[in-house]
């Protein structure tokens, strides 16, 4: 079985939906996913998500299941640097967040004091538990950290969804901690990220990703990708995000 985990395009918070540019990566992916066969459509609630989807529902004339846990997870904690209100989980400055050991660690990264007071371990074990179970209903039950499987396919379903949600699916799929990936890895908007199920020996499959936040869709327009979620690459360029 195949998951492509895909980012909405280039979004209007304001308004949550796409900006002009958003819009222009949604068509350019509509044409690249309309090419595949697709199981199953699973979306976000969010106005942003559900556009990205839009194109591409529209012209294979297909629905996609609406789910809330697929909505961006956007628990708020109390980082360390930040007084006056509270924060996404996944968005602490290195010298930080990198002082816990305990965040690089599957099992452990919950543990931290300022997780723990958010309970952000209870919002995570809803969202990957809700994802084991819709695969499960396509035949891939959990059994630790593989899968069983109970009804071996080839399908491809979609998800259309945000860069924090994503990386807590990544997490759970892949046995890391979502710390990690958070902080980590940047997937772009419009970007398309790809897992297949290997089963070596029969009966047993783990989830392998083989390419991600992929935006090849947007280099055969000539499409420069978005710079959404990213940060300044030096200090000192003020174009560039800082905080």
């Amino acid at each position: 079985m195949k998951l492509l985990i895909v980012r909405h395009g280039d979004p209007d918070y304001t308004i949550d939906s796409l900006t002009e540019k958003g819009w222009r990566e949604a068509e350019f992916l509509s044409e690249r996913l309309t090419k595949l066969e697709i199981r199953d459509f699973y979306v976000s609630p969010l106005g942003r998500a559900k556009d990205t989807a839009s194109p591409t529902l529209k012209k294979m004339n297909r629905t996609a299941t609406e789910c809330d846990w697929l909505r961006e997870f956007d628990v708020l904690i109390d980082r360390p640097d930040v007084t006056d209100k509270k924060i996404i989980p996944w968005d602490w400055l290195p010298q930080d967040w990198t002082r816990d050991e305990r965040f690089y660690q599957y099992d452990h990264w919950f543990e931290n004091e300022r997780m723990l007071a958010s309970d952000l371990k209870g919002h995570y074990d809803y969202v990957t538990g809700k994802l084991d179970e819709l695969l499960a209903k396509h035949g891939y039950v959990r059994d630790g950290h593989c899968y069983k499987v109970v009804e071996s396919n080839e399908d491809t379903l979609v998800f259309f969804c945000h860069f924090g949600l994503e990386c807590v699916l990544l997490s759970h799929l892949l046995n890391i901690s979502p710390m990690v990936l958070w902080h980590g890895v940047c997937a772009a908007p419009s970007s398309v990220t790809t897992l297949n199920t290997e089963e070596r020996r029969e009966g047993i499959a783990a989830f392998r990703m083989s390419a991600f936040g992929d935006i090849s869709h947007l280099y055969v327009h000539d499409e420069v990708p978005a710079f959404a979620a990213r940060f300044c690459e030096t200090y000192g360029n003020t174009a560039e995000r800082h905080d």
